[in-house]
């Protein structure tokens, strides 16, 4: 399989433990103390680790430093909206639109020479 399109598998993977360790104990665990969260969160984040580790090595094979952190970027965002939405039940506003717009000019600066 291509270099990018396993480091972006791995990737949104990542992402989807990361987004829930960053996130979820807002909604799950709000009445426990902090630390209960930040434990919880940590042992989500492990797995979010040995993912990215791996994701960003493979991608590095092909991409520059800028190409991969901007496609982290997208993904982030491409996890994040809908997690927001289904999952802590926020609205959809149109700034997430506007976020995601910026994003797209920042691919194209930094992945234009390979268009």
């Amino acid at each position: 399989m291509n270099s990018i399109i396993w480091s972006v598998s791995l990737l949104v993977c990542s992402n989807v433990f990361m987004t829930f360790a960053w996130y979820a104990h807002l909604k799950e665990l709000n009445n426990k103390p902090w630390i209960v969260a930040a434990l919880v969160s940590w042992g989500i984040a492990l797995f979010e680790y040995l993912l990215q580790v791996p994701a960003n090595r493979i991608g590095y094979t092909v991409l520059n430093i800028g190409q991969l952190k901007i496609m982290q970027e997208v993904i982030t965002l491409t996890v994040f909206v809908p997690f927001a939405i289904f999952y802590l039940k926020e609205p959809l506003k149109l700034d997430y639109l506007w976020a995601g717009l910026c994003i797209m000019g920042a691919v194209y600066f930094v992945f234009r020479s390979h268009f």
